[in-house]
């Protein structure tokens, strides 16, 4: 475990690591979405792609019985092989688009919904996560020792604002990186567990409650005797699963008093990449590592304390650090799985 110190504020981190990581994308060729070019297939042809791993069905499900194309390829993700795909409604030009990438954990930078602190779990016996904010986004990790990191992650978008899908389709694109993860483990000979067909996904938004009410992320963090004599007077959390991200903020009347993250398989290894390389964005930032199983990897754990109080943060000691990074880690690892 580490502790950094005083920071410039959480803003710098986020504005440091948003920009690496669009950085890294475009270096990485992350702009190969835009005039894809490959292989392409459409009608009955359509579960060929993606090497045959394409839910195809699926697809069919979310644009409605529209006659379809898909296109993809495959190429080189900072070192690692990563399959691109893309399924549109023929002569629907201004339609939306589902999008889907397939790769080993190792390939870890710029993991879409698996590193989004606001995802909620994608469930049904996952380790998953959805995000719907703005414009849905799913990601499930499956065990596979053959692939470096020991994992697959696919991930599956939807180019339309979620506002704009109806329900089902916004399950689809849930659907869609699920099952075609259960048509790819067979090529890679992965042996982890997999999940079912979900039958629903989770808009939950962040929820504000007393820490003794926390049901979700903030479960078990704050002790009542904890909150009391640190004047948390809410947490603000989000369903509790087995999400690839989760977080949980800690707040003091308007102040957020700290925030904690975890993070898991290509968003942990994203993640530690990032602190690594730029140590002055985590100043301020308290670290711990667990190894877990898997595809999981490590398990790494974040507390973070904004500027302010006497001492430069709010009025967290050494002490109350440890406590709540080992709390939340031991409450998020153990939902995930992981040794304690």
């Amino acid at each position: 475990m580490t502790d950094t110190g005083h920071s410039r504020g959480k803003a710098l981190t986020v504005g440091v690591k948003t920009l690496a990581a669009v950085l890294t994308v475009a270096a990485a060729g992350g702009a190969v979405w835009f005039g894809l070019g490959g292989a392409t297939a459409s009608g009955d042809d359509l579960g060929d792609s993606c090497r045959g791993s394409l839910a195809a069905e699926e697809a069919r499900t979310f644009f409605v019985g529209a006659e379809l194309e898909a296109r993809g390829h495959t190429g080189e993700w900072v070192g690692y092989d990563t399959e691109w795909c893309s399924v549109t409604a023929r002569g629907r030009d201004s339609g939306p688009t589902l999008r889907l990438q397939i790769r080993p954990v190792a390939a870890h930078r710029a993991s879409g919904a698996a590193e989004e602190a606001s995802a909620t779990p994608i469930g049904y016996g996952w380790n998953g996560s959805f995000v719907g904010r703005s414009r849905p986004e799913a990601a499930v990790l499956v065990d596979c020792a053959a692939l470096p990191g020991k994992g697959l992650l696919v991930l599956a978008e939807a180019t339309a604002k979620t506002e704009d899908l109806t329900k089902e389709q916004l399950l689809q694109v849930a659907r869609l990186a699920t099952e075609t993860a259960r048509n790819t483990v067979g090529r890679f000979h992965c042996e982890g567990a997999l999940g079912r067909r979900p039958s629903g996904v989770d808009l939950s938004e962040w929820r504000d409650v007393p820490p003794v009410r926390a049901v979700g992320t903030c479960r078990d963090v704050v002790p009542t005797a904890t909150a009391t004599r640190l004047g948390v007077t809410a947490v603000s959390e989000k369903p509790a699963g087995r999400a690839l991200t989760e977080a949980c903020a800690l707040k003091r009347g308007e102040k957020t008093l700290a925030d904690l993250t975890a993070y898991y398989g290509a968003s942990a290894e994203q993640e530690m990449y990032l602190d690594g390389r730029y140590p002055g964005s985590v100043d301020g930032a308290t670290m711990r590592a667990t190894t877990c199983k898997g595809a999981l990897g490590t398990a790494y754990v974040k507390l973070v304390r904004p500027p302010g109080g006497q001492n430069g943060r709010q009025d967290l000691g050494p002490a109350d650090v440890q406590e709540l990074l080992g709390r939340f880690e031991a409450a998020s690892t153990a939902r995930h799985g992981c040794p304690a």
